[in-house]
């Protein structure tokens, strides 16, 4: 495993029931930046993300083989602790999911879990996570306020900020901006950005642009295979596939 890597995937095959949804991936994933993973809807890129944070265990039917190594160690045997895991991986959703209680309660909820922080310490942290997430300046007044009163977008870096209190190594997002106006994806955008100089960033997104925009590698999958996975300059003006020709050109997908 590359010294530069943070993850290493190797014969990676996913399958729910008997269905393969993932088929014999090997890539590494670099401990510095951010890595997009491209793709139609069902070519396995969410599969492959939850893989790095053992998400899919919660989906009845889930299966691998292969091997998923974290700093070299593989976290798909069966003695690994995969709510440890989660606590360096942590995971931003498509769709906001705050906590059904305050700004504050929510960017405090890993703290209080995971740590035993006198007051005056927890607030600093989640000033600091909120500050990280772009959100304490438009929040610093409303930390009581109900997570459900703010906007989409704050919301969504409200979740950015729950995920980052805990200080994760790796931050993984998944269609992260999905259902956001233009305004806030470019504030997730610009977070994402910010965030892959300090972390390991992956990202899902449908939005091509948005791949050209964030990332410094992207992963082109189709019909659970990898097809190819080079620097996002070189996928988007050069190709080395037709099929991924085909799908940057917008000729599919």
């Amino acid at each position: 495993m590359s010294e530069a890597a943070r993850f290493q995937i190797v014969g990676l095959t996913c399958r729910y029931g008997g269905a393969v949804a993932v088929s014999d991936v090997t890539m590494e994933i670099p401990r510095s930046g951010v890595t997009a993973f491209i793709g139609p809807s069902g070519c396995g890129k969410s599969t492959v993300l939850r893989c790095l944070n053992r998400m899919n265990d919660v989906i009845p039917g889930f299966s691998l083989t292969g091997r998923v190594l974290f700093d070299g160690e593989d976290i798909t045997t069966s003695t690994t602790d995969e709510v440890a895991v989660r606590r360096r991986v942590g995971m931003v959703f498509q769709r906001s999911n705050p906590f059904p209680s305050s700004v504050f309660d929510n960017v405090a909820y890993g703290l209080r879990l995971n740590h035993r922080l006198p007051r005056a310490r927890l607030e600093l942290r989640v000033e600091e996570a909120l500050g990280a997430a772009a959100l304490w300046d438009e929040v610093k007044d409303r930390l009581d306020t109900p997570a459900s009163a703010l906007s989409g977008g704050q919301q969504q870096r409200l979740c950015i900020a729950r995920a980052l209190a805990v200080k994760p190594e790796v931050l993984l997002f998944d269609e992260p901006a999905s259902a956001l106006d233009p305004i806030s994806t470019e504030r997730v955008e610009e977070l994402v950005l910010s965030l892959g100089k300090q972390l390991t960033i992956v990202i899902v997104t449908h939005n091509l642009q948005q791949a050209s925009r964030v990332a410094d590698r992207t992963a082109f999958f189709l019909r659970g295979r990898l097809v190819e996975y080079v620097a996002t300059v070189a996928i988007f003006t050069r190709p080395g596939e037709p099929e991924t020709e085909a799908y940057v050109s917008g000729r599919f997908g």
